[in-house]
């Protein structure tokens, strides 16, 4: 499976930490590391130093999935809160109130953040982070103005705290009652891991941060918020141990645990720079290194974070990715479907354009056929030819049509039987004979009219009925008009 990459930025007021961070197995791989700072310019703000962030990665061709930002300890407050409940989400629910109770002032313009350091039957006791939410917006806004929109923002001293527990040797981070404390060039961390192990362990690391001044003696400030530390910690194992590191290198850790009276010992493998971390100068400073690390291990967990933007700004870019990409794919299939519609529905109008021109044709041949009638349709008009096809194929051929009617021959034949039935005692002259669809008109005379009365029942007595007759009689001949129709 390929490791994914992301980004892990540690950001003050005026200077930026950035790791890039390969997740391969638990602890990570470092594939680099930059800084930046706008400290010389006055007329600098978050902007410029957003942007400076991205012209570096850009410069470096970093491709990352995620990113996660370590906010300065300068920009937030620590609090120390109870809450009646246990359960976390009771406590998301009512965190805010708490707080505001906690620290009696209004908290509406304040985003806060949170971690659950003990609980038991009376409620838990609550690490509580407070940053202005206009700060918070305004670091926001200008990441996400150079596609750098972070899935976290956290304190520097949580990240800092995964960085020890993930990084650190096992023998260090997991051993009950070591307390680290870590000095950068502005800022001092107190941070004593979890215990991995037993029925009182706790849930979280305890930390504190403290702001470290340019004239400070660094090693009597270290001494007093140890002792404040000692005081704070009111469950599980006491401090014991101290793990000591000082970028500045001026704090000894031998003498400041003779006068605690706790047992110290240095942090060498923080300050060693390696291939892993790719530290670029010597004035990089491995403190802001370690919690631009612990930025990117984020990713690696699963479940709660001490995370600003649940509370002010919850992360949507991957909603709004797969809610950007679902609409396109819906407006794509839309497109398609209208573009397949418009084409079946020209052919289908070509089609049918040459249907009525056929209809209009076949109605004009149909009415030269069927004697002017106009068809119902096109199957009961083809059906209606093929019967009239049929019927003068069979009067062709002489035989009875199939509504019963006589052909022509077969009338003829019995018109002819009658005539030659009495045509000598009647004296019968035939002048013409004119055989229709449904009757036989004759026209003749014969000697007298008894003689042609003679002649009309020779008719009737071979088949044929006298519809209409017309008699005439000139200079002793009786002439006949009469027709006929067979029985």
């Amino acid at each position: 499976m390929e490791p994914q990459n992301y980004l892990g930025i540690y950001i003050s007021r005026d200077t930026a930490t950035v790791v890039y961070l390969s997740l391969l197995g638990r602890h990570g791989k470092a594939l680099g590391c930059f800084s930046v700072s706008v400290e010389e310019n006055e007329q600098a703000n978050m902007q410029t130093l957003s942007g400076l962030i991205a012209q570096g990665c850009a410069q470096r061709r970093w491709s990352y999935s995620e990113v996660s930002v370590a906010l300065d300890c300068a920009i937030f407050m620590q609090h120390s809160v109870h809450s009646e409940f246990g359960d976390r989400k009771q406590i998301a629910a009512t965190i805010r109130f708490d707080t505001e109770e906690a620290l009696a002032t209004d908290i509406s313009n304040i985003a806060l953040a949170f971690e659950i350091t003990s609980a038991g039957q009376e409620g838990s006791e609550l690490t509580v982070f407070t940053a202005q939410r206009k700060i918070l917006s305004e670091l926001l806004e200008s990441l996400q103005a150079h596609n750098l929109d972070p899935v976290n923002i956290e304190p520097d001293v949580s990240c800092l705290s995964r960085f020890i527990c993930r990084k650190g040797p096992s023998a260090e981070s997991q051993q009950p009652g070591t307390l680290f404390g870590i000095l950068s060039r502005r800022n001092g961390y107190l941070i004593m891991p979890p215990v991995s192990a037993g029925p009182e362990s706790q849930k979280a690391s305890t930390v504190r941060t403290f702001l470290v001044g340019p004239a400070q003696n660094r090693g009597e400030l270290l001494s007093r918020e140890v002792l404040v530390t000692t005081a704070l910690v009111k469950s599980g194992d006491p401090i014991n141990y101290l793990k000591i590191f000082d970028s500045a290198g001026t704090v000894k850790h031998q003498q400041l645990g003779e006068k605690l009276g706790i047992e110290s010992d240095g942090i060498g493998w923080l300050d060693e720079p390696g291939a892993e971390k790719q530290i670029p100068t010597d004035n990089f400073e491995p403190v802001d290194y370690a919690i631009a690390y612990g930025a990117a291990l984020a990713h690696s967990e699963k479940g709660h974070r001490v995370n600003f933007r649940d509370d002010f700004s919850p992360f949507q870019g991957k909603k709004l990715k797969m809610q950007q990409a679902l609409k396109f794919a819906v407006i794509s299939v839309t497109v398609l479907l209208i573009a397949v519609g418009l084409f079946f529905q020209a052919k289908l109008m070509s089609r049918n354009k040459d249907n009525r021109k056929l209809n209009a044709k076949f109605a004009e041949n149909y009415k030269s056929v069927m004697l002017g009638q106009k068809p119902e349709d096109i199957k009961s008009a083809v059906k209606k030819l093929g019967t009239e096809k049929r019927r003068l194929e069979e009067a062709k051929k002489g035989l009875i049509t199939i509504k019963g009617e006589k052909s022509i021959s077969s009338k003829l034949t019995l018109v002819l039987t009658a005539f030659n039935a009495c045509a000598a005692q009647t004296n019968l002259n035939i002048k013409s004979i004119t055989i229709a669809t449904k009757d036989i008109i004759v026209t003749g005379d014969t000697s007298s009219r008894q003689n042609t009365l003679k002649f009309f029942d020779t008719l009737r007595s071979n088949g044929l009925d006298v519809l209409r007759t017309n008699f005439d009689i000139k200079g002793g001949i009786d002439n006949f008009n009469i027709t006929l129709a067979p029985k």
